[in-house]
């Protein structure tokens, strides 16, 4: 899902050195070590999952994280950078609660899918405020093809954030309630 690779815009000497073209790069190399980490996590978390709707949701939104991936090492090539990841403490602490979720929860419970959906939506609200800043950020410093890479993947999150909303909502919350501890 490459896009064609532009020419990185032409910004003054002023913006490619300022604080908030530096903000951008290191939120960027953030989100990409966030988003390469969570491809390694979600085969786990669909495993743990009891309901078919909510492995599916997972596993969809595997494929969807590895096109993100991507679009987002488009992004670095549309300005002009090397795609480079930096470790994000956020991701790693809730790709962390997360584990701890299901180790927690009994397997083949429902209890066990509405902490991963508890968890998951963690991860979506933090990647919809990342992608959001970033867009807004890219807009600011004039990279409009990154600002539109990063808009694709923030839709793609927010969606994401619906559907797991949707699937707790249809039954797993209610019906996990009478689960015993």
């Amino acid at each position: 899902m490459a896009t064609t690779k532009t020419k990185a815009p032409e910004l003054t000497e002023d913006v490619q050195e300022s604080a908030l073209n530096e903000l951008f790069l290191d939120e960027l190399k953030d989100i990409y070590w966030a988003e390469k980490h969570l491809a390694k996590a979600l085969p786990k978390m669909a495993k743990a999952a009891t309901s078919d709707k909510l492995r599916s949701a997972i596993e969809n939104h595997l494929g969807e994280t590895e096109n993100q991936i991507t679009r987002l090492e488009d992004a670095f090539a549309s300005i002009g950078e090397k795609a480079v990841a930096v470790k994000c403490e956020a991701m790693a602490g809730l790709l962390k609660e997360g584990d701890e979720i299901v180790a927690e929860t009994e397997k083949g419970s429902l209890t066990r899918d509405a902490g991963i959906i508890s968890a998951a939506q963690k991860i979506e609200h933090y990647e919809i405020a990342s992608y959001g800043t970033l867009k807004t950020l890219a807009m600011v410093l004039g990279y409009s093809e990154a600002a539109e890479l990063l808009d694709s993947t923030l839709q793609e999150e927010k969606t994401c954030d619906g559907l797991l909303t949707q699937i707790a909502e249809a039954g797993i919350n209610q019906q996990s309630k009478s689960e015993k501890a």
